[in-house]
């Protein structure tokens, strides 16, 4: 039973993705590590600084020693600092878009998102930049920042957030996909779908699958 340990920086993060893995991958046994000071602390600052990268760093490093066969990170507002566990740590670290860059790109080269968390858009756009580079494939990114969702969500009104989420997203219907940025905008999509005839995406099914596959390769190795 390989133990996957998630990392969370919002408690709204939380369901999304352990529905996703119930109903994509149930043999794993999952282990919340949650620290939601980190997006509050990220949330009054402009940049990622050096002494909060450390500290989500050493968050993940808790995490590797809980004997960990892999870490999914579902808060998509630090990159650098994931990239840097990335670099430190021997087991596979997952951002928690990747999956779902991989999976808009293969729709098309005009991505559109909808974001609810301000300090992760410019983060995730480098993500985004950096993946296409990679890739080969030439796509573009616009963002859409429905501000006013989150709180809503993490006051517990899902209804509100929802339809707030899906009020924008027909800026967007021009686009060959869009992306919900976070793990918490998933509960969204059905409202999205409804009013969009583009292809909807999110995150924590994607992140699953790529997950079971790092950790497959690494026992394979």
């Amino acid at each position: 039973m390989p133990r996957i340990v998630l990392l969370h920086a919002t408690p709204v993060a939380m369901q999304p993705i352990q529905s996703a893995f119930a109903e994509r991958w149930p043999e794993a046994e999952t282990i919340n590590l949650l620290d939601d000071g980190l997006s509050i602390d990220r949330a009054r600052e402009p940049e990622l600084t050096e002494a909060m990268i450390e500290r989500f760093v050493a968050f993940g490093t808790y995490g590797h020693r809980m004997g960990a066969d892999g870490i999914l990170v579902t808060c998509s507002a630090f990159g650098p600092a994931i990239d840097r566990m990335i670099a430190e740590l021997p087991i596979p670290v997952l951002k928690p878009n990747e999956a779902m860059f991989q999976a808009a790109i293969a729709q098309g080269s005009r991505i559109g998102m909808l974001a609810t968390f301000g300090p992760s858009v410019g983060t995730m756009t480098d993500e985004f930049d950096e993946f296409v580079a990679r890739s080969g494939k030439p796509a573009t990114l616009d963002t859409v920042l429905v501000a006013d969702a989150i709180a809503l969500l993490k006051g517990g009104d899902v209804e509100s957030h929802n339809r707030l989420v899906a009020a924008r997203a027909p800026e967007l219907g021009g686009h060959d996909a869009i992306m919900l940025a976070h793990f918490s905008t998933s509960r969204a999509a059905d409202a999205v779908r409804a009013v969009v005839k583009v292809p909807v995406l999110t995150a924590p099914h994607a992140a699953v699958d790529r997950m079971r596959e790092m950790v497959g390769a690494g026992k394979a190795a």
